[in-house]
C-alpha cells in the first residue's frame, strides 16, 4: 500500500475528507527551508462493522478515497514548490496512532486543523490533532490559520514560563528564526493579581521583562537574531492568542510548568491549538 518514502523528514498528515491548503504550503514552505523531503502519510483505520458482508468494500472504497487524497496533496505541493522531494504512503491504523508511530522517524510534523469541537477533537475516533500533539516524539505544527506574512518586521511569538517544556520551545523558536530570518518575541504570561495587592486596575502589560538568563543561552548562540522580551498580565491562552494575531507562528511547550503531572498536553497548548490566529508549533521537552 506504500510507494518508497524518506524517513528522515517532515511528516505530513493528509486528512482524506478535506485537504488543507494552508497547512501542505506550510509545509512545503519548511522543506525548502530545511532541505528535506515531505513524507505524506493517510491512514485508514479498521473497518468497525465485521459481521456483515459489504465491511471488505467499504474498506476497499477507504483505501481508493485515501490513494485519491494522497495523490491530491502530493500534486498541490509539487505546484507548490515544484524541487521538494515528496513521497506518500496509505497505511492501515487509527490515524492518530499512526502518526504518533512514524514521528518518531520525522523532524516535523504537520497537521491541518478541520473546525471540531472541543469533546469531538479531544474524545473522538477521528480525532488527530490533539493526540499527536501530545504524543508525538517530534514539534507539531498545526496549521489552522496561515501565517501573517504582510508585517514589515515578521516574528515568532514564543512562550516562556521557566520550565523544561519552555526550554526546548525556546531552543526550537530561535533555531526556526535564524532559518527564516525573522525576529522572535519571547512572552511571559502571569495572572493578574488581586485587586490591591498589585498592579493599578486595567493594567495590561508590565515593564518588567522575561529574565535575561532564561533566554541567555540563546541569545549567545544566535546573536544576529533581533529578540524582545516582554510580561504580559492575564490568563496564558488569551493573551497568547493576542499575541499571535500578526505573528508567523506560536511556538509553545507542550506541557508547561502549570500541567499536572500525568498530562500529555498542557492547558495552554491545548487552548491556543483552538484559538490562536496563526500556525501553532507544539515542542516536546528533552523527556518527551
Amino acid at each position: 500500500m506504500a510507494t518508497t518514502a524518506g524517513r528522515e523528514g517532515i511528516l505530513v498528515g493528509v486528512d482524506p475528507e478535506e485537504q488543507s491548503l494552508p497547512a501542505l504550503a506550510w509545509a512545503a514552505d519548511e522543506a525548502v527551508r530545511r532541505g528535506l523531503g515531505l513524507r505524506m502519510v493517510l491512514s485508514v483505520p479498521p473497518s468497525r462493522d465485521t459481521w456483515h458482508g459489504d465491511a471488505e468494500p467499504h474498506r476497499t472504497a477507504r483505501c481508493a478515497r485515501g490513494r485519491n487524497a494522497l495523490a491530491t496533496a502530493a500534486e498541490a505541493v509539487r505546484a507548490l514548490q515544484p524541487g521538494v522531494p515528496v513521497t506518500t504512503e496509505l497505511l492501515d491504523g487509527v490515524p492518530a496512532s499512526v502518526l504518533c508511530r512514524e514521528a518518531a522517524h520525522a523532524r516535523l510534523v504537520v497537521l491541518g486543523s478541520r473546525w471540531l469541537g472541543r469533546w469531538e477533537e479531544a474524545f473522538g475516533t477521528g480525532s488527530v490533532v490533539v493526540p499527536v500533539s501530545a504524543r508525538a516524539r517530534c514539534p507539531v505544527v498545526v496549521v489552522r490559520e496561515p501565517e501573517h506574512t504582510s508585517e514589515d518586521e515578521p516574528f515568532l511569538v514564543v512562550g516562556v514560563d521557566g520550565s523544561g517544556e519552555s526550554s526546548a520551545a525556546v531552543a526550537f523558536a530561535f533555531a526556526e528564526a535564524r532559518l527564516r530570518g525573522v525576529a522572535v518575541r519571547a512572552v511571559r504570561v502571569r495572572p493578574r493579581p488581586l485587586a490591591g495587592l498589585g498592579d493599578a486596575p486595567g493594567a495590561e502589560e508590565e515593564q518588567e521583562r522575561v529574565p535575561a538568563g532564561f533566554l541567555e543561552p540563546w541569545l549567545r548562540k544566535y546573536p544576529e537574531l533581533d529578540v524582545t522580551r516582554g510580561v504580559l498580565r492575564g490568563h496564558p491562552v488569551e493573551r497568547l492568542s493576542r499575541a499571535s494575531a500578526r505573528a508567523l507562528a506560536v511556538v509553545v511547550g507542550r506541557r508547561g510548568r502549570g500541567g499536572r503531572a500525568g498530562t500529555r498536553l498542557g492547558s495552554v497548548a491545548h487552548g491556543l491549538l483552538r484559538r490562536a490566529e496563526c500556525p501553532v508549533i507544539v515542542v516536546p521537552g528533552s523527556g518527551r
